[in-house]
């Protein structure tokens, strides 16, 4: 069995130049108070840019420091989801050709996750087709789109388009709707918090409008270990079945939440139980973050102090069966 990281993030320097080029204006380059490179977006630095991502000769060595066979990279946020519908079309399809660039590189130790324009879905569809021709092995987005749902009417075809092609979507939180009214710059509270927070509502969302009864075949993979959604499965069952309001699913919201994929990336070991005792082991796929917050050594003691048949479902065996590796 392969160890494989599904949820590890690069990037290019054409991206950067593209960000710098034709970005937002809700979108700036500063410094980290070490004179590192950061992005920061709507006021919040959102990402360190880590020599690393840019690196797959230093990510193959990290990886064999770790002992882990295979990555699955993806374009963080904001991903592509910043400038014009031509900067949009252009970055998606930049990122892409250079994540199969790497693949072939070394095609044994990497794969990547098709990056798409979804706010323009007939380009996001050719764009997937051209990156499934290029060895993708599934699809990023992010859990909201420059503040629009994931289950809007906007992006049915491409969800529909995905479904039929049978790859499996990583939702990767970013700057939640309305956060320039939280305050996540003070304290740094955007990873810790925000992105938990950004994972949950997307994924309740999808739950409660009807989703997955309308997309039954697609798996979902739900970053950093569901957020705050294996604590309050209950909660949102009992809200459910208590609040008089017009709903559109017939079975109780944890019933789906069961059905769903998740990383493993929490930092304790209570946490990674609570997990699998929501979903299961064969849901739960091992994830490191790299090179963000990435404790690599602690995810990977945490998933190995399981029992055998979990641990290897997580280390591994779960990711072969849904990515066909």
């Amino acid at each position: 069995m392969s160890v494989i990281d599904i949820h590890t993030h690069s990037l290019s320097k054409g991206w950067l130049e593209l960000v710098k080029s034709k970005g937002s204006p809700d979108l700036e380059i500063g410094k980290t108070p070490s004179g590192m490179d950061q992005l920061i977006e709507y006021g919040t630095d959102s990402m360190t840019f880590h020599p690393a991502m840019f690196d797959y000769k230093q990510r193959i060595a990290d990886m064999d420091k770790h002992g882990i066979d295979i990555s699955i990279v993806s374009l963080t946020s904001p991903n592509v989801f910043w400038g014009s519908k031509e900067t949009s079309i252009e970055c998606a399809s930049l990122i892409n050709r250079d994540m199969a660039e790497a693949q072939s590189s070394y095609p044994d130790r990497l794969k990547f996750f098709a990056t798409i324009p979804w706010e323009f879905p007939e380009d996001a569809i050719i764009e997937l087709d051209r990156a499934i021709g290029l060895g993708a092995v599934g699809v990023m987005v992010l859990a909201n789109i420059r503040e629009k749902f994931l289950e809007g009417d906007e992006f049915s075809s491409v969800w529909s388009a995905i479904e039929d092609r049978g790859l499996p979507v990583l939702i990767h939180p970013t700057i939640p709707p309305g956060a320039h009214k939280m305050d996540l710059g003070t304290h740094k509270l955007l990873g810790p918090v925000g992105f938990m927070f950004d994972t949950t509502l997307a994924i309740s969302r999808m739950i409660l409008d009807g989703f997955f009864d309308r997309h039954t075949r697609i798996k979902v993979i739900v970053s950093h270990a569901g957020g705050y959604l294996p604590y309050i499965s209950k909660r949102m069952d009992l809200f459910f079945e208590q609040t008089d309001f017009e709903k559109k699913i017939t079975e109780l919201p944890s019933v789906y939440l069961e059905r769903l994929y998740y990383d493993s990336i929490v930092y304790q070991f209570d946490g990674l139980e609570s997990l699998i005792n929501l979903a299961g082991s064969d849901r739960v796929l091992f994830g490191t973050d790299y090179p963000h917050a990435a404790k690599i050594p602690t995810l990977l003691d945490l998933a190995k102090g399981l029992k055998p048949e979990q641990s290897d479902n997580v280390l591994g065996r779960a990711a072969e069966k849904i990515f066909n590796i």
